[in-house]
């Protein structure tokens, strides 16, 4: 069995204080954490990324640091927390009980994610899950007093679980208090594009995350100009390198559901999202909790 770290007492005392949540198995609608698509929480590298972020914006501060053995948690390895918000409000939704404290199988979270659910699958579940747990986060959001930080881990400790003969049984996992209180308060939650799981490169994944917290279902968009989205994309690449990639981005249009353009004002250049209008047909199937066939290939 894996060795267990809290971060609150002993490795047993926060486990044996919450009830267990079991996940449900299913074809849930995803749900992600708005704090967590609107700011730079996580490495958009494939690399293994130890620099930290140090990010200042108003009153916004977010620290985020790495240990070299794991490296800094990737915004693939948040695909985990979004899978942890979608059981969670579907429970609220449902009525049932919920918990920081969940118990799931790896098979569930890699095919809600649309990942391979094979052995190589299950390792890189396991390397994301210890990325997660050791990577630090210190932020002021949703802190009554903005000059006090709250420190935390994405997952307060995991585990896997075998029968006494050595048989998994599965994984447990802790969630911190700031990532579950955000996830329970319905503003703080929207659901995203199941094709989201699709998107391959990190800035795209980021970009897309961002597009659907500001740009949400507006008929008229949003905009960002580019120095400004560099600063809040957290990565350490210059801003030239930056817009190159994001230029790359717009030709391809990759993101589901949204529309960019680049523009030029006032000596600045910016990007435009605008949500794709939705034919009638696909708006009722979206009703039913069917998803539309996907028309872009």
């Amino acid at each position: 069995m894996r060795a267990a770290h809290s971060s609150s007492g002993g490795p047993d005392t926060e486990r044996t204080q919450l009830e267990l949540f079991r996940s449900v198995p299913g074809d849930l609608a995803p749900r992600d954490a708005q704090d967590l698509m609107a700011w730079p929480f996580f490495s958009l590298a494939k690399s293994r990324r130890i620099a930290p972020i140090d990010f200042n914006m108003g009153k916004t501060r977010i620290s985020v640091e790495a240990v070299p053995e794991h490296g800094m948690a990737t915004i693939w390895d948040a695909d985990v927390l979004i899978w942890a918000a979608s059981q969670l409000i579907e429970a609220r939704d449902a009525g049932r009980p919920t918990s920081r404290l969940m118990v799931t199988t790896p098979h569930e979270i890699l095919a809600f994610t649309r990942r391979g659910t094979g052995k190589a699958s299950y390792e890189r579940l396991k390397a994301a899950l210890d990325r997660l747990q050791s990577t630090t986060v210190a932020t002021s959001i949703r802190q009554e007093h903005q000059r006090r930080r709250r420190r935390f881990s994405w997952i307060n400790e995991w585990r896997e679980l075998a029968d006494g003969r050595g048989r998994p049984l599965g994984i447990e996992l802790i969630l911190p208090d700031w990532f579950y209180a955000g996830v329970l308060d319905r503003a703080l939650v929207l659901t995203i594009d199941r094709a989201y799981f699709d998107l391959t490169g990190g800035l795209e994944r980021w970009l897309y995350r961002i597009v659907r917290k500001h740009g949400g279902r507006q008929e008229g968009g949003w905009s960002f100009d580019i120095p400004h989205l560099h600063k809040k994309s957290g990565v350490l690449s210059p801003l030239r390198r930056f817009a190159f990639e994001l230029r790359a981005i717009v030709a391809r249009q990759p993101l589901p559901g949204y529309a960019l353009r680049l523009e030029h004002a006032l000596g600045r250049e910016r990007l435009n999202f605008a949500p794709i209008p939705e034919h009638p047909f696909d708006t009722a199937m979206r009703r039913m909790g069917i998803d539309p066939v996907d028309k872009r290939s």
